[in-house]
């Protein structure tokens, strides 16, 4: 199954692509949802608070690599908008030999360094060791996660954003089981919920692959296109890295405010991390729109159909603003309620943070639309510096946000360090969108191959 994306009604392929991905993103969010809740309810408030304050890292260390996987294939699709499936079987074997190098470099690195970095971090000593023990098995089993988001884009390259949604539905309810058995049965504690992820996350990713070799005969490799090329790493890597490295800079941010949350102690980080888990649910749509507008843009610009990229880019701000002012509404006024999936005891507590976490992301939930559809849509045309740039503002943002909350010891400051970063990093984004489409005009109007760019 795949989908060109260079003919058909904008709106409505934006639409039918970014639905399964969204509906996929929303189970993928199980994973770790699943793992707070179960954890939350039969390990206990700590427990929790052990699994929220490696989120950050978790998210430093695989949100790194999955925008690197996501960068290499964006080559893949405009290959395949173009119509050039041997170069675009090229990309694949390429794809994979650089993910499964820099795969096991981040193991290395990530294993050595884990503890020195939670004490950087000033992860509580109540609950040190749960953290460590959950995130170390969560870099064992990189190679997984690796696995399954490449194979996942590559397949999104080429229109198909259903397959990977069927597989991911699966391992997330396999997760879930898991999760009950490692935890309530076994009695494995944060170890069992790390096991549950990992284990769920290489199915999802074996399954994809076993897809691809039975059904999909445009991605049938030959011997010849499982060996590097010069001119394909450069160009992947020229993409790869930066997105990369925006994930990382966001991530960077991100542990800035796990920082101040962990001086204010175990409630602010359990109230925290419920209220990022509900943000998150919410915020696949967001998500989803941007991997769309990157394969979407992406075939169009091999294509040369620059005309579309711009339909497209206004369809998905008419979804993505009524989106985020419905979703918003509701994450002011009811958002606190569903932290009781979360949370078992220390109630009183800890639901009160939650109300003030949902709300601050609530209000700033259009301004994360336009961060994820511009950011991910320019990448997709081939720029890969630009979006980082508004990856560096993003983090001036958060981190000036968290550092001035840790001074004051304020957990209100804490929960508005990520709605300034999405206002500074969307403004920034809108201008960039302006440069980048008279750029590219001007590319094409001289007639310049796209892709190699």
């Amino acid at each position: 199954m795949k989908t060109d994306m260079t003919t058909g009604k904008p709106m409505k392929m934006i639409i039918d692509f970014t639905i399964p991905v969204f509906v996929g993103g929303v189970f993928q969010q199980f994973y770790n949802m699943m793992d707070a809740i179960i954890v939350g309810k039969f390990v206990g408030t700590k427990g929790l608070a052990a699994v929220g304050s490696t989120g950050t890292i978790m998210f430093l260390i695989l949100g790194c690599l999955m925008g690197l996987t996501a960068g290499f294939t964006v080559i893949t699709a405009q290959k395949f908008g173009a119509g050039k499936m041997r170069e675009m079987r090229q990309t694949v074997g390429n794809a994979a030999i650089l993910s499964a190098v820099i795969s096991l470099i981040m193991t290395a690195v990530s294993v050595i360094g884990m503890k020195k970095l939670l004490i950087f971090m000033h992860t509580p000593d109540d609950i040190f060791q749960d953290a460590y023990v959950y995130i170390m098995i969560i870099c064992g089993g990189i190679f997984a996660q690796v696995l399954y988001n490449l194979v996942a884009s590559i397949l999104r390259a080429l229109g198909n954003s259903k397959t990977p949604l069927y597989f991911l539905i699966l391992s997330a309810l396999l997760n879930i089981v898991l999760d009950l058995l490692f935890i309530v049965v076994f009695h494995m504690g944060v170890a069992g919920a790390a096991w549950a992820t990992v284990i769920s996350q290489g199915v999802s990713g074996i399954l994809c692959v076993l897809y691809i070799v039975k059904a999909v005969p445009e991605l049938h490799l030959e011997r010849d296109d499982w060996r590097l090329r010069r001119n394909i790493s450069r160009n992947q890597i020229s993409v790869g890295i930066p997105m990369g490295l925006q994930y990382s800079i966001t991530a960077i941010g991100t542990m800035m405010v796990q920082s101040a949350l962990n001086i204010l102690g175990s409630y602010a980080v359990a109230a925290f991390t419920a209220g990022n888990k509900i943000e998150n649910i919410f915020a696949q749509a967001f998500v989803a729109i941007g991997t769309t507008m990157a394969t979407y843009n992406a075939q169009n610009i091999g294509a040369g159909k620059l005309d579309r990229v711009r339909t497209g880019f206004r369809c998905s701000h008419i979804i993505g603003v009524v989106y985020a002012i419905v979703t918003g509404l509701i994450l002011i006024f009811w958002g606190k309620y569903f932290s009781y999936l979360f949370i078992s005891d220390n109630a009183a507590e800890v639901v009160p943070m939650v109300d003030i976490y949902v709300k601050c992301v609530g209000v700033f939930f259009i301004p994360l639309h336009f961060v994820n559809c511009l950011r991910n849509g320019i990448q997709g045309m081939g720029y890969g510096f630009l979006p980082m740039m508004a990856g560096v503002a993003e983090l001036t943002g958060r981190g000036v946000t968290a550092v001035i909350a840790a001074g004051h010891k304020s957990y209100f400051g804490a929960c508005m360090a990520s709605p300034i970063a999405w206002v500074v990093a969307a403004a920034l984004l809108i201008f960039m969108y302006f440069f980048v489409m008279k750029d590219m005009s001007r590319r094409l109007g001289f007639g310049r191959e796209i892709i190699e760019k």
